[in-house]
């Protein structure tokens, strides 16, 4: 009964630092936590990121436990490798003797008599944003099962952390706060919109923070034009507002007009 209770009492206490609002971990506490959850001497944590070509990749953003220094400095395509593979599928893995494996080209520790691993998902609203490794087991026998399913369980645990934090850090930024100013005081555009001596390099210089700002909080490429493509949309439908408002106007000023 012992051997169940620990792990889950470690998961336990993970789940109440979130509800406490004690999301100021950092990834590398992230790993180390979920290490301890899997009594596991070594956790990794692979995060989604994009380059100039929107071009998917993973890499190492968070560890425990001993890493090969190159381990930092790869960038894994979805489908290679064994993260890669998770990436691409979505699924689970559990892996007992990595040598024996389709993975065996993946072994970076030949000599370690610990050859089993699992590695899964992390999930944020359905999509994949990070694979998370363990591997090495304390005890020296083989991962199982019930290994992988609480793996699974931390993983989405892991997936709020990583949202809260990235939100805390949008939210934290000056151009979040004055985007919030703005919601705030309806008014405080058309109070400066005089003083203001030239819009266009305001608009430029909002836009430039809006970009740092996204892309200081691990936003990508697609996000970001997402994001763009949201505020045309917006500025679309307050056009097409506009123009329906003086089409209704015109008649009624034409009706207004004094006859000669």
């Amino acid at each position: 009964m012992a051997t169940t209770e620990n792990p889950l009492l470690r998961l336990k206490q993970f789940a109440g630092l979130l509800e406490e609002g004690s999301h100021d971990e950092s990834l590398q506490r992230l790993a180390e936590a979920t290490a301890r959850i899997l009594e596991s001497e070594r956790c990794s944590l692979m995060l989604r990121s994009e380059d100039e070509n929107s071009e998917v990749r993973w890499r190492v953003c968070a560890s425990f436990g001993p890493l090969p220094e190159r381990a930092f400095l790869e960038e894994v395509r979805t489908g290679e490798g064994i993260a890669g593979c998770v990436a691409a599928s979505g699924e689970a893995l559990l892996i007992a003797d990595i040598e024996r494996s389709e993975f065996a080209s993946c072994a970076r520790r030949t000599e370690d008599p610990c050859k089993s691993l699992l590695s899964v998902p992390v999930r944020n609203a359905g999509a994949i944003v990070g694979v998370l490794n363990v591997s090495a087991h304390r005890a020296g026998r083989a991962f199982g099962i019930a290994d992988l399913h609480m793996l699974e369980v931390v993983s989405l645990l892991v997936a709020q952390a990583i949202q809260i934090r990235q939100l805390r850090g949008l939210l934290n930024s000056r151009f979040a706060q004055l985007a919030l100013l703005d919601l705030a005081e309806k008014d405080l555009g058309r109070a400066l919109a005089n003083p203001l001596p030239n819009p266009d390099q305001v608009a430029r210089i909002i836009a430039r923070s809006f970009y740092k700002e996204m892309n200081r909080v691990g936003l990508g490429p697609r996000q970001i034009v997402n994001a763009a493509s949201e505020i045309i949309e917006q500025l679309s439908g307050s056009i097409v507002r506009h123009s329906r408002r003086l089409e209704r106007e015109a008649p009624d000023a034409a009706d207004a007009r004094p006859l000669a």
